[in-house]
């Protein structure tokens, strides 16, 4: 499935991947991943603590470290987006999957 981005990101994604979990939320229609994705790359990293926050913030100023998002989609279902330090990949997965 291709996920559209609708502005500039603040950094690249690489490639992009899903675990299989996730796909079988959008297959069935009950995530759509596009908006969590774009607030990832806009810098928006979701349901993160406030130290969290600046360790991203640091890491995309120096590119030596991974970016993680964390969003609570609905009361049953969180959603991680992790960006591998050197921006090759980055997955969607649910938290019982790392």
């Amino acid at each position: 499935m291709a996920l559209a981005v609708l502005s500039q990101p603040r950094f690249r994604a690489g490639k992009l991947l899903m675990t299989a979990d996730v796909n079988d939320l959008v297959q069935r229609g009950v995530f759509n991943p596009g908006p969590y994705l774009q607030r990832h790359l806009d810098g928006d990293w979701g349901d993160l603590c406030d130290d969290d926050r600046r360790q991203n913030d640091a890491a995309l100023k120096s590119g030596e470290d991974r970016l993680f998002s964390s969003y609570q989609v609905t009361s049953d279902l969180k959603i991680w987006i992790i960006t591998e330090w050197d921006r090759s990949v980055t997955t969607l997965l649910l938290p019982s999957e790392y």
